[in-house]
């Protein structure tokens, strides 16, 4: 009789000393309450515990990354488009986050989904496009507010992608195609522009000096004889045969 009871009183002994002691990894921490009273946060470490009257309730302090789905917005401008993000956040108090929420991980979840909705439906699109980092801020911003009370600290907040209706892409398109061909046209304009100015300067140069527009003749003709072996008919200016006429009528007189 006495072999059976001892066993059980070991088993007991056991069971007291198995729920009297937990370890606490580098990154945990032990929420401690005795007979429903918050005693304090232990860890990490060994942890001693009285049996039946502790009951701890272990919180991780490491960064916790959770997906938010694509949320149905409607922005500004009356745009519809469907945003998805991620949200970075860590518990900083481990009593907060167990006395003051009853599931801190939900609640951080819902409060990004809502707030997501909430600030997208206050920017216009090409903002929404174009301004991610300013508006992951004030995500940011605002979710580290409304988390702080309950000792989670929101690290940051990222728009992963913006799903635009298939209308809003084409004119998209048409509008970035638009932008580019008014950029060329403006481009070849000033190009047309500087082409005048340097041939406008370039005639009041010539004008200046008649023998210029000879010498530029004959370097065409030499140019054209060099490329074409083709017989090439170009009018002379009286300037050139000039001397030459009047040198012959006195000649033909006599």
């Amino acid at each position: 009789m006495m072999a059976p009871t001892i066993s059980v009183v070991v088993l007991i002994l056991i069971f007291i000393l198995a729920s009297a002691i937990r370890i606490l990894r580098e990154y945990e921490r032990g929420v401690v309450f005795r007979l429903g009273r918050v005693i304090g946060v232990k860890g990490p470490g060994i942890v001693l515990l009285i049996p039946v009257v502790d009951r701890m309730v272990k919180v991780s302090l490491r960064v916790v990354t959770e997906d938010v789905p694509s949320q149905d917005v409607i922005t500004r401008d009356n745009v519809s488009v469907k945003v998805n993000a991620v949200i970075y956040f860590r518990v900083i108090d481990p009593q907060k986050a167990i006395v003051e929420v009853e599931d801190y991980l939900y609640a951080t979840f819902q409060l990004a989904q809502t707030t997501l909705r909430s600030v997208l439906g206050q920017v216009e699109l090409d903002d929404l496009l174009a301004s991610r980092d300013k508006i992951n801020q004030q995500l940011q911003r605002i979710l580290d507010e409304h988390t702080d009370p309950w000792g989670v600290k929101v690290t940051a907040v990222e728009i992963k992608h913006v799903d635009l209706p298939e209308e809003m892409r084409r004119a998209m398109a048409r509008q970035a195609e638009a932008e580019r061909e008014r950029r060329a046209k403006i481009i070849s304009a000033q190009g047309e522009f500087q082409a005048a100015q340097k041939l406008s300067e370039a005639a009041q140069i010539i004008g200046q000096f008649p023998a210029a527009i000879q010498l530029r003749f004959l370097q065409s003709l030499s140019e054209v004889a060099a490329e074409n072996n083709s017989t090439i008919i170009f009018p002379i200016p009286v300037d050139l045969v000039r001397s030459f006429l009047e040198r012959k009528a006195p000649e033909a007189k006599l």
